[in-house]
């Protein structure tokens, strides 16, 4: 039944991207995500008008056997962030390492803790019976921001190099950082105490960081002195894949941060594996294959995103609390943008409408919606997807759609590379 549900999906996926190659020609993943809701919705009326139908329940069904933490946790997530690692250009991300690093690092966790302290006081305020801790869960996965989703949107201006190196560096990172804070508070919220100190949290991040970072520079640097010795793409590519779930399951079992460590495995690979280690033929294998497998994840993710709307089975209560979550995450970004920007301004100039753009640039994709379908059935699980779901189709959907107009607002058609 696994491999039905799955080539059901996969099936979906492929005629919704046609569609919108056809029709509609909008960003990939904003296409996506309306067609499965629609889809959803579709499926949901055709039970309401002929109840004795099944093939809407044998669909619930099929998409309620899918284990998403093991599914995604512990396997797409790892090529995603690796896909996504392979094509930064280091030298770039170096010219604007401060903010990039900022904006990754405390920018995350004090997005975190504001967006889960203003929801548990929203919580109490509303008898929502949600700890603390779980409002930092929802806090960790609302944080990282989608690096494929915002540079699809910004293909119709001339997009500055350094904001363009900062929201594409800034999305990578804060994926890592995201996913550690993520799984630490998910930790605290199932098995540890009700409201978990930030000193420890942040103690168990700096430990699965650390580790993270070191393991992926071992690992990476092993496989750019074994992809020297050969000259065959086939086997660099495959050598690539082992690579990738070799140190994610090796992070796993240390108690690592598996994210983190693709991630600087990809970085090493992709600017110094790929150009000293790669012949002409392999690179272009190489990056094709990633770019392929990071479409097909990403839309298999966005496709599951909407149809996930036949599970949820969220009150309107539930909902309307849930779009709460928007207007919060929304300044709670500009907060975090203006504390970086405050940091680095000694190093740093920043152009015209930076803070604005920055934050309306923060698109939530991919990873938020994988970590959000992972959540494990808790008493908290529908009121943390109901902000998920809000937040992530208003930030697809809207930011993604008005984003490029945005830019021509605040820089035009510059492309200097002076902006940040």
């Amino acid at each position: 039944m696994l491999f039905q549900t799955i080539s059901a999906l996969v099936v979906a996926t492929a005629i919704f991207s046609w569609l919108n190659q056809r029709l509609l020609k909008l960003p990939s993943n904003v296409a996506l995500l309306i067609m499965g809701l629609a889809a959803a919705f579709v499926l949901l009326g055709a039970e309401f008008v002929f109840p004795r139908e099944t093939i809407p329940q044998r669909l619930k069904w099929a998409l309620g056997e899918i284990d998403f933490y093991a599914t995604v946790m512990n396997g797409m997530l790892a090529f995603l962030l690796f896909a996504g690692a392979v094509t930064v250009e280091w030298d770039k991300l170096r010219s604007r390492a401060p903010m990039v690093s900022l904006l990754a690092t405390l920018g995350v966790i004090l997005s975190a803790f504001l967006v889960a302290g203003i929801c548990w006081l929203a919580a109490q305020a509303l008898s929502v019976p949600i700890s603390f801790a779980w409002c930092l869960v929802f806090g960790a996965l609302i944080a990282p921001t989608d690096p494929v989703a915002a540079l699809a949107a910004l293909k119709a201006v001339k997009l500055p190099e350094a904001l363009e190196t900062e929201i594409s560096g800034e999305s990578l990172f804060n994926d890592g950082v995201s996913i550690v804070l993520f799984t630490v508070a998910l930790q605290f919220a199932m098995t540890g105490p009700e409201n978990p100190g930030p000193t420890e949290i942040l103690i168990n991040l700096l430990q699965q960081t650390v580790g993270g970072v070191l393991l992926g520079l071992a690992t990476g640097f092993l496989a750019f002195h074994a992809i020297r010795t050969i000259n065959d793409y086939s086997d660099e590519v495959l050598f690539s894949l082992a690579l990738v779930m070799g140190t994610y399951a090796l992070a796993n079992a240390l108690n690592f941060s598996g994210p983190i460590s693709v991630v600087i495995a990809g970085i090493l690979i992709g600017n110094r594996g790929a150009p000293k280690a790669m012949s002409a033929e392999t690179r272009s294998y190489f990056f094709g294959f990633w770019k392929l497998v990071d479409y097909m994840l990403n839309g298999i993710l966005f496709t599951l995103l909407g149809l996930e709307v036949l599970i949820l089975n969220l009150h309107l209560s539930v909902m309307l609390n849930g779009l709460l979550a928007i207007p919060v995450v929304l300044v709670v970004r500009y907060i975090a943008v203006r504390f970086s920007m405050l940091s680095v301004s000694n190093w740093l100039d920043f152009g015209p409408g930076a803070p604005v753009l920055l934050t309306w640039s923060a698109i939530r994709g991919a990873i938020s919606a994988a970590l959000a379908l992972a959540l494990p059935a808790s008493d908290a699980r529908p009121f943390i997807l109901a902000g998920a779901y809000a937040v992530i189709v208003f930030s697809v959907i809207v930011q993604t759609l008005t984003l490029p107009r945005l830019v021509r607002h605040y820089i035009g058609n510059r492309s200097d590379g002076t902006e940040g």
